[in-house]
C-alpha cells in the first residue's frame, strides 16, 4: 500500500482554510479532496467521528490493550483530523483507559481544544489531557459536585443518564467551537451517531486480526436492514491503513 501523498503546499493551504482563509483550490489532489471538506469553515457546526480498528472491527483486546492498532499512516491521519478541528471530544472512559494527550504531534498544525465528557467526575486529576499547554473543557452533569480543575460545561442528564449530544454541540458553538472531532471511545461515538449528529465518519482499518475484544462501532440492535445507517462512502488508501470516508446528511 502507498501512503496518501500530503504535500506541504496542500497541507499549508488546508491549515489556512481551517483558519478561515479560503484562497486556494487544489481540486483533484487526493489529500485536498479528502481533507478540504473538514477544513472548510461555513459558520455552522460540523461533526466528524473517527475510529481506528482492526480487520475484524476491534479497537482493543479483551484485556484492554489498544496500542498499536492503527499503523503510522492511520495515526498521522488522526492527527491531521485533530489539527483541522476546533475541538476534540472524548468520553471519560477513553481518558481513564488510555490517558490520551489529545494534542497534534505527528503533523504540523494547532492542537484543538480538548473536551472531555465526564458526567460524574471519573477523570483523575492527573490525566494528561488535563495538564500541559492548551485548553481543556470538562462536560459534567448538572448534579455533579466533583472538583473541576478547568473550565466546565454543565448539562442535564437525558434518557439513560446520558448527556445530550445536541446540547453539547450547541454549548461548544456558543464558545466558538464549531468543527468537532469525536475521537472516542466507542460509547461516545455511538451516542453521537444514534442521535444523528455526525456529518462525517472516518473508519480506518489496519491489517491486523485481533479475534475478540472491544468493538469499534456498536450501535443499538436493529431488526431489519432497512433500519441500518447507509452513508455515502468511499475508500482512501492511507498506506498502512485503509480509510472508509462516510458522509451523512445531517438535519440542521
Amino acid at each position: 500500500m502507498t501512503a496518501l501523498p500530503v504535500s506541504k503546499t496542500v497541507w499549508d493551504a488546508l491549515l489556512r482554510m481551517r483558519g478561515g482563509v479560503a484562497e486556494d483550490d487544489f481540486a483533484g489532489d487526493p489529500a485536498w479532496d479528502l481533507y478540504a471538506p473538514l477544513a472548510r469553515r461555513s459558520g455552522g457546526s460540523f461533526v466528524v467521528a473517527q475510529v481506528g480498528q482492526s480487520l475484524d472491527g476491534r479497537v482493543a483486546t479483551v484485556d484492554g490493550d489498544a496500542a498499536p492498532i492503527s499503523g503510522p499512516d492511520g495515526f498521522a491521519h488522526l492527527h491531521r483530523l485533530r489539527a483541522l478541528s476546533d475541538a476534540v471530544v472524548v468520553g471519560a472512559g477513553c481518558v481513564v483507559a488510555d490517558d490520551p494527550r489529545l494534542t497534534v504531534r505527528e503533523v504540523a498544525g494547532p492542537s484543538p481544544v480538548r473536551v472531555i465528557i465526564d458526567p460524574s467526575g471519573r477523570v483523575p486529576a492527573g490525566a494528561r489531557s488535563l495538564s500541559g499547554e492548551g485548553i481543556t473543557i470538562l462536560v459534567r452533569a448538572e448534579e455533579c459536585d466533583a472538583p473541576a480543575p478547568c473550565e466546565t460545561i454543565c448539562l442535564p442528564r437525558g434518557p439513560g443518564g446520558r448527556l445530550c449530544p445536541q446540547a453539547l454541540i450547541a454549548a461548544l458553538a456558543d464558545r466558538g467551537l464549531h468543527h468537532l472531532l469525536i475521537e472516542g471511545g466507542a460509547a461516545t461515538i455511538r451516542h453521537f451517531l444514534e442521535s444523528g449528529q455526525v456529518d462525517r465518519l472516518h473508519v480506518t482499518i489496519a491489517p491486523i486480526i485481533i479475534g475478540s475484544g472491544a468493538p469499534g462501532l456498536s450501535l443499538q440492535p436493529i431488526s431489519h436492514l432497512s433500519q441500518a445507517l447507509r452513508p455515502r462512502c468511499r475508500t482512501v488508501d492511507l498506506g498502512s491503513d485503509l480509510l472508509f470516508d462516510c458522509a451523512f446528511d445531517r438535519g440542521r
